[in-house]
């Protein structure tokens, strides 16, 4: 029983752990902008998620029929239990080999950081609702 009521909140908090993660990797590309040689890292969130939840078909965006259109990926880049970060693919290339776009990690840090907004309040919510049918209102 105790299993139902907290099965969605355990989803909840490994996405909030992947997001932070995945803050943390466009952070660092953004802060390295300008040194020479740095290659852009992230990971794919669909997989990383997948992986921490050991169960392809509870995640969401997952394809569930054939005629579904797959979602575009980066690079081969995945985050496992190692907490392995990939290179993200570069768009245009710089004189330094520095691979970060600032105007797409930018972009990645925006969603992201609404996503993991989003995932808080949903978190919330559901704590709100269980302390509610707890206390009888």
């Amino acid at each position: 029983m105790l299993d139902k009521m907290v099965g969605g909140l355990d989803f909840q908090s490994k996405a909030l752990v992947l997001r932070a993660e995945r803050q943390r990797a466009i952070a660092s590309n953004i802060a390295n902008v300008d040194t020479p040689g740095y290659v852009a890292r992230d990971f794919k969130f669909k997989d990383a998620m997948e992986a921490a939840t050991s169960s392809p078909g509870l995640v969401a965006g997952s394809k569930t029929d054939a005629r579904h259109m797959s979602m575009p990926e980066l690079s081969d880049s995945t985050i496992g239990g190692g907490q392995k970060l990939g290179y993200s693919v570069q768009s245009q290339p710089n004189l330094d080999n520095n691979t970060v776009d600032l105007d797409r990690e930018r972009a990645n840090f925006v969603d992201n950081s609404v996503r993991y907004e989003a995932t808080l309040r949903f978190i919330n919510g559901q704590a709100k609702t269980m302390l509610s049918a707890i206390t009888g209102q």
